[in-house]
């Protein structure tokens, strides 16, 4: 059976708390995993999560803050640990070599497993496979930071009264949709186009064109909400967004499902994002994220 969710595995800005565990979140995409941003304590949140090694096939690292990455040393670790038989593709930013093979090499070990380092220094196409395209935005951050978004192929979808009324029934249901035409009748004539699914992840950032570029049309988008809006002139010091500023451009892009996150340890109030995420008008599913939570990606409409 093929599953889309995303499993967070860490909610907390810049430091832990007692309930946050540093940044960290799985996309499991049919049958791949994707994760990104593993900060400090990730490889023990994969085991709360019920997530092993061999799930992961690519990690995607925004910027090289503590909090988005010091848990990558664990992680490459327990990959080779346990001994995955199958490549695993890092992105991060370029600039960030050095903190990469710093985490990379922090301690001794022995490597068992293909890690290819795949990474990122401009806007573009990251990866193309069957079941998806990982594309990467420039954010606005102190350290340069890159946000992923995840596309899905445009398919079909067969029209049964359609089909009837040409009399296609059967076998010829599947050369159809195979050959683009039987006889007369053109692919076109019974089905219409199913809009592939969109994923975005959007960590520490000012507003700025990425931001609204990787969110545009998402079916799930991720995207880090650090302070309430009351506290905006800090955020964008700070290289940040507020909650209102989140659901501002998720209400712009036509998003389905708001997933907020990456809180500062200055609140107690988990609900007040929410709160400021509905008065900025998004009217979309939201969820305020927290440790362990597994949201599906929303089913096709």
């Amino acid at each position: 059976m093929s599953v889309r969710e995303l499993v967070v595995l860490g909610t907390a800005s810049q430091v832990p708390t007692r309930h946050r565990n540093h940044n960290g979140y799985l996309l499991r995409w049919d049958g791949e995993g994707i994760l990104f941003d593993p900060g400090e304590g990730t490889q023990r949140q994969m085991l709360r999560a019920g997530v092993a090694a061999h799930d992961l096939n690519r990690i995607c690292v925004t910027h090289f803050h503590g909090d988005h990455s010091l848990g990558l040393a664990g992680v490459i670790q327990r990959i080779n640990l346990d001994q995955v038989p199958h490549e695993v593709t890092a992105h991060y930013p370029r600039s960030g070599q050095r903190f990469f093979d710093r985490l990379r090499y922090a301690t001794a070990y022995r490597e068992t497993v293909r890690l290819t380092e795949a990474p990122v220094d401009a806007d573009g196409t990251l990866a193309r496979t069957p079941a998806y395209t990982l594309e990467a935005r420039k954010l606005s951050h102190p350290v340069e930071s890159y946000g992923y978004r995840l596309v899905e192929p445009d398919g079909r979808r067969m029209l049964p009264d359609r089909l009837a009324a040409h009399g296609i029934k059967g076998p010829d249901v599947g050369r159809i949709q195979r050959e683009g035409r039987l006889g007369d009748v053109t692919l076109d004539e019974v089905s219409e186009v199913r809009r592939g699914q969109r994923f975005a992840f959007v960590m520490d950032t000012r507003m700025c064109d990425g931001v609204h570029a990787l969110a545009e049309g998402c079916d799930l988008l991720v995207i880090e909400s650090t302070f309430l809006d009351e506290d905006l002139e800090l955020a964008e010091d700070h290289g940040h967004l507020t909650a209102g500023q989140a659901a501002s451009v998720a209400r712009d892009a036509g998003v389905r499902h708001l997933v907020l996150t990456h809180f500062s340890q200055r609140y107690s109030d988990p609900e007040e994002f929410e709160r400021q995420a509905r008065s900025a008008g998004f009217e979309g599913e939201l969820t305020v994220a927290h440790d362990l939570l597994r949201v599906p990606v929303p089913k096709r409409v």
